[in-house]
């Protein structure tokens, strides 16, 4: 009976211990986890550093921002710009003198949007894909530094077009977009897409797709990309299937043409020809019956002639009175 008892308290004080141990150790998490909890609210409070990606349209105005900080207690404003094959450039405000500094800073769409002393701010106006890059911020306070850092990302919109090409395929282009556009059909079709790539890191997206089912009879395409979606339709043109006949006859239309311009313009020859052997041969007794007529018109009409043979004819019957005249003596 009382090694039992022994037992049994034995056993008791063991669990009493054991719940004890567990008990300590539940509390001191439940600490740990409060004053992390604590901590990490306390940091978001007051961030010393802030990373910000920023995406802006080409050829829009667009204004970075310092850490919003008392004024009174900026010490200096200084803007780092890391740019793509340029060195750094440095801008700078310093509080106390009134002084503001640059170096390397030959960019001049880049400036402060107004007096550094109220709004040490960053303008670019207007933004060019060059001005891809990070840009940072720090505010010198006498509690500590404070950055913003921006990476900035400059967006193309593409030129959407869509054309219908031959056997029943339809071409869809988005041109010159950065980064490049995603293009889908409706309904799909067997379609290829072709990618061109320029010198300012913009893309051509090109998407021929093609519809052999003849059911089909109005297809659309859709582009997307970061600045906007775009939605275009086209009615397909049944009679745009070209057949080999049709093929055979564009070839040899052509040849046909020349066979009869050619054609015609020999019967053309051969026709003058035969007028000019005509016109050159002589013909018998032409010349006499052409002046024949001539003749006695001349004979009829000539008012000299006439007058001529009156004079002839007098004098003839004057000499037959005088020779009968003297006849008679």
């Amino acid at each position: 009976m009382p090694c039992s008892w022994r037992t049994s308290d034995l056993q008791l004080l063991l669990m009493l211990t054991v719940f004890l141990v567990a008990e300590c150790i539940s509390a001191s998490s439940n600490s740990t986890q409060q004053l992390a909890l604590s901590g990490n609210l306390n940091s978001s409070q007051s961030p010393t550093e802030v990373n910000i990606s920023l995406t802006v349209l080409v050829d829009t105005k667009t204004v970075l921002s310092c850490p919003s900080i008392l004024l009174r207690n900026v010490v200096i404003t200084t803007w780092e710009i890391f740019l793509r094959d340029k060195p750094p450039c440095i801008r700078a405000y310093r509080r106390d003198t009134n002084e503001t500094t640059e170096t390397n800073c030959t960019d001049k769409r880049m400036t402060w949007p107004d007096r550094p002393d109220q709004i040490p701010a960053l303008q670019i106006d207007p933004v060019a894909i060059t001005h891809e890059g990070h840009y940072r911020c720090t505010v010198a306070t006498p509690d500590g530094n404070f950055q913003h850092v921006y990476q900035l990302q400059v967006l193309v919109a593409p030129e959407v077009t869509l054309f219908q090409s031959e056997n029943r395929s339809v071409v869809c282009k988005a041109v010159a977009g950065r980064p490049a556009a995603r293009i889908s059909w409706m309904p799909a079709g067997d379609c290829v897409s072709d990618y061109e790539y320029w010198g300012n890191d913009t893309v051509t997206v090109q998407s021929t797709c093609h519809w052999a089912d003849g059911n089909v009879c109005i297809v659309s395409c859709s582009v997307f990309h970061e600045t906007g979606n775009w939605s275009r339709y086209i009615e397909l043109n049944p009679g745009a299937k070209t057949s080999k006949t049709l093929i055979i006859l564009y070839s040899i239309l052509p040849v046909i043409i020349v066979v009869i311009v050619g054609f015609v313009w020999l019967l053309k020859i051969i026709g003058c020809r035969k007028y000019k052997l005509k016109k050159t041969e002589p013909t018998p007794g032409v010349e006499e019956d052409e002046m024949q007529p001539y003749a006695s018109y001349t004979e009829k009409s000539n008012p000299l002639y006439d007058t001529t043979n009156r004079v002839k004819t007098s004098q003839l019957l004057q000499s037959e009175v005088d020779g009968m005249n003297l006849h008679t003596l």
